[in-house]
């Protein structure tokens, strides 16, 4: 008897080869009920690039001496470092999951990131510098039009917001195309730029999508009793990264594979390898998947006596004889 009542013994039609890919929200979840152990591994892993930062927090609030500021700063300059290679790595693992690519996490991981060091780097350390830049914009703008009352810094505020909102959606595009292509820094950007005006659309979906998790963590540590909300806190190294990480990719990965990549390709008279499957004629195939063209097997019924009815089951299907 199956479990909780149910027939395991029966065997269904099969998985299909070549059946269609799911789409949308039901790839994610297919994706994210395949990988679900794998992503919370990666979580992990990512995770422990942020301990720098963390540390140099801790350092600052706890240690005010001077040597608590110097080990602050170091701690801090090794996140800076650290932080663009990391979402290589961690954008790299993501795409394997998206592409079904067979993935050697922990490898993977730090071979991506000795691999893509030199442009990551740079990219990390331009993100560290526009997210110090729009933080002090939110504490210093509102404070000159508070105390001089003029108009005018509401402008300069509206502008460092827009260039912080593309510099995210370029972030969308820049660590997947870096990691899918061999451009050089200043393409990788200059594509980026383009990719987040072409696909606003999809891009603002994705936005959405990772804004309205972010803000439901920030409201959880606000409004919920801190009992609950440190719950939510020691979660964070699990999730949510790479689970909103995996949105990306699958949002944005299509739109370079269709304005970058596919057209290389197409330049040179090829077809993009990724987009290839194998077509292989019935001559050449010696063997056939018969995934979802099975008929279904029932298990053997048991005779009264407790012995399975009809022949054996050694000899209830015959195997094809291969000369």
């Amino acid at each position: 008897m199956g479990l909780f009542g149910g027939n395991y013994e029966r065997a269904g039609v099969g998985i299909a080869k070549n059946a269609p890919k799911k789409k949308g929200f039901f790839r994610y979840m297919e994706i994210f009920g395949q990988k679900f152990w794998k992503l919370l591994e990666l979580n992990v892993i990512y995770f422990l690039c942020f301990v720098p930062l963390l540390a140099a927090v801790v350092l600052y609030l706890t240690m005010r001496s001077t040597l608590g500021m110097i080990l602050a700063v170091v701690c801090l300059l090794v996140f800076v470092v650290l932080i663009g290679p990391a979402t290589a790595a961690h954008t790299k693992i993501l795409k394997n999951f998206f592409m079904e690519k067979p993935t050697f996490l922990l490898h993977d991981f730090l071979h991506t990131i000795r691999s893509e060091f030199k442009h990551s780097v740079v990219v990390g350390i331009l993100d560290c510098l526009l997210v110090c830049c729009i933080s002090a914009a939110f504490y210093v703008y509102p404070q000159l039009i508070e105390q001089t009352g003029s108009k005018v810094y509401y402008v300069f505020f509206a502008i460092t917001l827009s260039i912080g909102l593309i510099a995210l959606l370029m972030n969308f595009y820049i660590f997947l195309m870096m990691i899918s292509t061999n451009l050089s820094l200043k393409n990788v950007l200059k594509n980026s730029l383009a990719l987040a005006v072409v696909a606003l659309k999809k891009n603002v979906i994705t936005l959405l999508i990772v804004a309205a998790v972010v803000a439901v963590f920030v409201l959880v540590f606000i409004f919920v009793d801190i009992k609950y909300s440190l719950i939510l806190l020691f979660l964070l190294p699990f999730m949510p990264a790479s689970w909103l990480g995996l949105v990306v990719v699958m949002q944005c990965y299509p739109v370079i594979q269709k304005y970058i990549i596919n057209p290389y390709y197409e330049q040179r008279g090829e077809v993009n390898p990724e987009l290839l499957q194998s077509t292989s004629s019935e001559d050449e195939t010696v063997f056939e998947d018969m995934g979802g063209k099975e008929k279904p097997i029932e298990p053997a019924k048991k005779a009264k006596n407790g012995k399975s009815g009809g022949k054996g089951s050694s000899r209830g299907h015959k195997g094809k004889i291969i000369s």
